[in-house]
């Protein structure tokens, strides 16, 4: 009597060979470092030039100055409060892209729905009835991509915004 004793041993699978030399990476940082400095630099230029205008720093890395400002101590804009705000939306040399008319009236809940990230972030600056004018660097706009219509690769942007009223999220 023989006995065979087979081992089945399924194959394994190969693993892709992947070279890293790090270099797409560096030199992408290398572009976005030179690519911020300009855009702060000339960011920078437009708010010397804006003499009547005292603008801030924002934590988020975009600049505002108040047009309006409300000193009473009204409410700033929580998660979930319906915003009701007008815009424009202009390059850094002043022209405008969209116009206040062309976007009409926005309705907007508070981080609950898109919103390019510096907007969104500038609104929960404001107090109903205030007038802002932000200076975004393009990453904080519509960055890389545009918005696929009429702002482009990497665009800085200057918008003024009016909120006209905030309606406090009662569901919370």
């Amino acid at each position: 009597m023989m006995i065979l004793v087979c081992s089945c041993k399924s194959p394994e699978a190969r693993r892709p060979v992947t070279y890293s030399s790090g270099t797409f990476i560096k030199e992408s940082a290398a572009r976005n470092k030179i690519l911020f400095e300009k855009e702060r630099q000339a960011i920078q230029k437009i708010i010397a030039s804006r003499t009547t205008d005292s603008f801030e720093t924002s934590n988020n890395g975009f600049w505002y100055s108040y047009n309006t400002k409300i000193d009473s101590i009204a409410v700033k804009p929580d998660f979930g409060d319906i915003l009701s705000f007008d815009y424009d939306v202009k390059d850094l040399s002043g022209n405008v892209i969209y116009s206040k008319e062309e976007l009409k009236t926005q309705s907007y809940i508070m981080d609950k729905e898109e919103l390019f990230s510096g907007l969104r972030e500038g609104l929960k600056l404001m107090k109903a009835g205030e007038t802002v004018t932000f200076i975004f660097p393009s990453d904080l706009a519509f960055g890389y991509y545009g918005d696929e219509n009429k702002i482009g690769t990497n665009i800085p942007l200057i918008c003024e915004v009016t909120l006209n009223s905030i309606i406090p999220n009662t569901t919370n």
